[in-house]
């Protein structure tokens, strides 16, 4: 069951998708899988940890993040078999290297989205400039979650140092 609190988060993560889809002039078609997306990441979120457990009993790291893997494990069992958006259901908490717009876009949305109590002008700022820069904004976002992870002191994923590396690869140098 997701809270109320939960449910909100979920449909403004959806309202921003749709009105990004708008403005990039998005297919109907891709703008249902960025909503299908949104509407099944948080899903288990608030889940017991032996639900997430029976989803997802490979999954590893903080308990807090395996919903993302038991979400679309439950997704694929109910029917859903879009990789693209089993991919952004899975790793929309850390990322993926592979991900296409899809992912790219939930991962986006669900950070900026405007229920979030943090960095709000900042974040807002990002949200209104995504549809003119959508890869400035998303290594802005990316900067952003990793930054935070660093300063847990949590392990970075191997997904997401993967991520990362292919929104900032190593400058091209010339050989001499």
């Amino acid at each position: 069951m997701i809270s109320p609190p939960r449910l909100k988060h979920v449909e403004q993560v959806a309202e921003l998708l749709v009105q990004w889809a708008l403005d990039l002039g998005i297919p109907d078609s891709e703008r249902n899988r960025w909503l299908r997306a949104a509407w099944l990441h948080d899903a288990l979120r608030d889940a017991p940890p032996e639900e997430l457990e029976h989803w997802a009993p490979s999954a590893t790291g903080p308990m807090k993040l395996r919903h993302g893997p038991a979400a679309a494990a439950r997704a694929k069992a109910e029917g859903e078999t879009d990789r693209g958006v089993l991919d952004a259901v899975r790793y929309h908490s850390i990322g993926l290297a592979e991900w296409d717009m899809v992912g790219r876009m939930l991962y986006c949305a669900d950070y900026l989205e405007p229920g979030r109590s943090f960095d709000n002008e900042a974040r807002a700022e990002l949200a209104d400039r995504l549809p003119r820069d959508v890869s400035g904004v998303l290594r802005e976002v990316a900067r952003a979650r990793v930054l935070h992870v660093v300063r847990s002191g949590w392990p970075l994923p191997e997904p997401t140092v993967r991520f990362w590396n292919t929104l900032f690869p190593y400058p091209a140098t010339d050989s001499p």
